[in-house]
C-alpha cells in the first residue's frame, strides 16, 4: 500500500510516520517541510492534482492543517478556515477521482459546541455553534467530516474521521505567538526561572478544563485507525481525562522548579469552558488505549524543550 501522509514533517506528523514504519509499512510518501521537495501548497488544487497523479496513492493520512492556539485563532479567522478548508477539499475530491481505497481525516475538538456536555460524545458534535475564538477553524473541519459522509454516500469513497483532543510532547511549537496552552505555559515558566522573576501572568480565569493527549499515544491511535476502522462514524481520540488550567500551572511549576506567584489575567478569554472526551468507541473499535499519564507526558515535554 501507497500511503500519502500530508503535514508529514509537522509535529504530530513525525511520530505517525515513525509509527506507521515501525508497523511495517515501507511505501510512504511524506509530504511537507522545509526537508522534503514535497513542500507544496495544498490550496492549490493543481499542486494536489501533480501529487495524485505521480505517485497514486493507495490511502490518505491528512494531517496537515493551520493551527495554533486562541491568540492565532483570533488573529487570523479567515485564514484558519480557508487553508483548512481548501486542503481538504482538494484532498478528497483527488482520492474520490483516483478512487482510493481510504481517507483518513484528522479532526478536531474545537468542531465541538461551546457547551457540549462532558464528556464529549461523537453524536454531539452538531448539536450547536463552536466556541467563539476558534470556530472558523472546528467549522471547516467538522464541514470536512461530512463531505467525507457524502462522498462514502455518493461515491463510496472509504473515508474515516478521527478527532484527537489537545496534544502535546516532544517537538511541539514553543512559538510565543501561535503555541497551544502546555507548550505556552512552558515556554513562560522557563522565561521567569532564567530572569529569577517572581511571577507568571496566564490568559484567561484558570477555571477553565482541557483533557491533553501525548503525541505519540495519538499517532499510535491514528495508524490503528487506518488499519481497523472502516465506519462513518468519527471517533474521538483522548484519554477520558480533564484538569483545569491552573491545576496543570501548578504541575508544570513543580515539574519544573518554578515557586513563583501565578497571576491569572481574567480580561483575556478562556476558550471552551470544559474539554473532556468519551473515548468509549476508539477502545471498541481501535483495540488501542492512551498509555501516558500526564505527568509523564509533560516531563518527557520539558526535558526535550530544555535540551532543545
Amino acid at each position: 500500500m501507497t500511503i500519502l501522509v500530508t503535514g508529514a514533517y509537522g509535529f504530530l506528523g513525525k511520530f505517525v510516520c515513525k509509527k506507521l514504519k515501525e508497523e511495517g509499512y515501507t511505501d510512504i510518501i511524506q509530504l511537507g517541510g522545509s526537508k522534503n521537495s514535497l513542500s507544496l501548497d495544498l490550496t492549490k488544487s493543481d499542486n494536489v492534482k501533480h501529487i495524485f497523479k505521480t505517485y497514486e496513492p493507495d490511502s490518505i493520512l491528512h494531517l496537515a492543517a493551520r493551527v495554533g492556539g486562541i491568540g492565532a485563532n483570533k488573529k487570523s479567522p479567515g485564514r484558519f478556515f480557508y487553508d483548512n478548508m481548501a486542503m481538504g477539499l482538494n484532498l478528497v475530491e483527488q482520492a474520490r477521482k483516483q478512487k482510493c481505497d481510504k481517507f483518513v481525516l484528522i479532526g478536531t475538538v474545537c468542531s465541538y459546541p461551546k457547551f457540549t456536555p462532558v464528556p464529549f460524545k461523537e453524536e454531539d458534535i452538531w448539536d450547536g455553534y463552536p466556541e467563539e475564538t476558534n470556530a472558523p477553524y472546528g467549522i471547516a473541519k467538522k464541514a470536512l467530516m461530512e463531505m467525507l459522509q457524502a462522498y462514502r454516500k455518493e461515491y463510496g469513497l472509504n473515508g474515516i474521521a478521527l478527532i484527537p483532543v489537545n496534544m502535546y510532547g516532544p517537538g511541539d511549537n514553543f512559538n510565543p505567538e501561535s503555541s497551544h496552552v502546555i507548550p505556552a505555559l512552558i515556554l513562560k515558566i522557563q522565561e521567569a526561572i532564567n530572569n529569577k522573576d517572581s511571577s507568571v501572568v496566564a490568559w484567561g480565569t484558570g477555571e477553565a478544563s482541557r483533557e491533553f493527549l501525548y503525541v505519540e499515544d495519538c499517532a499510535e491511535a491514528i495508524v490503528q485507525g487506518l488499519k481497523l476502522y472502516n465506519s462513518p462514524e468519527p471517533l474521538n481520540i483522548g484519554t477520558n481525562s480533564e484538569i483545569k488550567i491552573k491545576d496543570l500551572i501548578e504541575m508544570l511549576c513543580d515539574i519544573m522548579g518554578y515557586d513563583g506567584k501565578i497571576i491569572f489575567d481574567d480580561s483575556k478569554p478562556d476558550g471552551q469552558p470544559r474539554r473532556c472526551l468519551n473515548v468509549e468507541r476508539a477502545f471498541s473499535n481501535l483495540n488501542w488505549k492512551a498509555k501516558t499519564t500526564l505527568e509523564v507526558g509533560l516531563q518527557k515535554t520539558i526535558n526535550w524543550f530544555r535540551t532543545n
